[in-house]
């Protein structure tokens, strides 16, 4: 197979990756005298924050994801290939894929991060974790499942296997999936599962450091904590998951819980790409750059997002891996490769932090700026609001608004759908 792109004479820009970097660097040098050829392993851009109200059946999958090719209908230099990286060539200026290989003059790598397993084969076979709509959908339909096996129990034993759910990590996936979960069991079961007795479910929330939200503030940390227990989840801090064999969590103190479901939200790693200079190799995956997310020891590769290492002053281990800094990364680097064709030296890059933010369900939140932090019901509708406008698509935003009032007024919406991938049956000998 190949990548059928036409020579256009144009310098081509390759990248890698459709997160909130990858998608900043494109949109900007679409509107440029470049072929822009944008390479991801799916045909749609993911707002990776609302993860996890898909998984709660707050939300569609689709009114989170919007298609790539739609995004840039008017351009006809921007080229959308799906398929996915296996290295990078950089003696060749080329990429190597699934579909073949391509050329580039400038390559971009913004393939983002996974799942961080911490090398147990046991945890990544057995819990669920949260870095794609097809995960979140997942689980969504794990915990549905699981409350219609309750159901039909009459052991009070297997019944709470598949009522109690365990996440692992409390960062702000780890406290929002634990808030939401905590408010469906306290608005949704009552309606749709009247003969399960809600009191039998169990939430518990297990962090491996002795407070939540370990970015944030020590007041957002205290008031996510204050939150979390007034909701009545079960708090286990300051605790590590040595092993988790499908039934069974266990603790670095010995101790076990018993459940069937575990989400994993304890960390991430980033995505490892094979070819690229020893030295650009750094902890956790990630990719060594310069100043101007050049990586190191190559002349047109950059890394940005949250596969790049990049260091300055105030962060000596590399920026935290937020989609603001791929967004401020992306911005500045299709800049800089406007000034580089044109001769001009680039600019440094640094840092500018916007504050940080998590929600722990209905008017709670806490919201920590450069300038003020506050919590509660106002930063509540804060990150409301810096979310719904944080979305690609007008139709995105208005059915993600329509969703929130619904349930708002209603405490109830309709999406607790089971909807399981479709199997081919098995070819019949003749």
């Amino acid at each position: 197979m190949k990548f059928n792109i036409p020579d256009t004479g144009q310098k081509r820009i390759v990248i890698v990756g459709a997160g909130f970097g990858g998608l900043t660097v494109a949109r900007k040098l679409s509107r440029g005298n470049f072929q822009v050829v944008l390479v991801d392993k799916n045909n749609y851009h993911q707002f990776q924050p609302l993860f996890y109200q898909v998984a709660m059946a707050g939300l569609e999958p689709s009114s989170i994801v919007f298609p790539l090719r739609k995004l840039f209908q008017k351009n006809n230099n921007v080229f959308v290939r799906v398929t996915r990286l296996l290295s990078v060539d950089p003696q060749q200026n080329e990429i190597v894929t699934e579909i073949g290989r391509l050329r580039y003059d400038y390559l971009v790598l913004a393939v983002g991060a996974d799942t961080n397993w911490y090398g147990n084969e046991h945890i990544r076979a057995n819990t669920i974790p949260m870095k794609s709509v097809s995960e979140a959908l997942y689980l969504r339909n794990t915990i549905f499942d699981d409350y219609e096996r309750a159901v039909t129990s009459d052991n009070y034993e297997d019944r709470q296997r598949y009522l109690d759910i365990v996440i692992v990590g409390g960062g702000p996936t780890g406290v929002e999936v634990a808030g939401s979960l905590a408010e469906m069991k306290k608005h949704i079961i009552a309606k749709d599962y009247s003969d399960l007795n809600r009191e039998e479910i169990n939430i518990h929330l297990i962090n491996g450091e002795p407070r939540l939200l370990g970015t944030m503030s020590e007041q957002a940390s205290k008031k996510a904590e204050q939150f979390l227990r007034e909701l009545g989840v079960e708090l286990w801090l300051d605790k590590i998951v040595t092993d988790y064999d499908g039934e069974k969590v266990t603790l670095n103190d010995g101790t076990g819980i018993r459940a069937n479901k575990v989400i994993w939200a304890a960390g991430i790693v980033g995505n490892r790409i094979e070819g690229l200079p020893e030295a650009a190799s750094a902890k956790g995956n990630r990719i060594k750059v310069d100043d101007i997310n050049r990586v190191v020891d190559t002349q047109n590769i950059f890394a940005i997002g949250d596969i790049a290492c990049q260091t300055e002053h105030n962060y000596p281990k590399g920026h935290p891996q937020v989609a603001q800094v791929a967004i401020q990364q992306g911005r500045l680097l299709a800049d800089n490769i406007k000034r580089l064709e044109k001769g001009k030296a680039p600019d440094a890059f640094h840092y500018r932090d916007l504050g940080s933010m998590a929600t722990i369900g209905r008017n709670r939140a806490v919201v920590d700026l450069p300038f003020w932090r506050f919590q509660g019901a106002f930063a509540w509708f804060v990150w409301l609001f810096v979310h719904l406008f944080s979305l690609l698509g007008l139709r995105n935003k208005l059915i993600v608004f329509l969703n929130w009032v619904w349930n708002y007024i209603t405490y109830d919406q309709s999406l607790r759908l089971v909807i399981k991938p479709w199997r081919k049956p098995a070819a019949v000998e003749p």
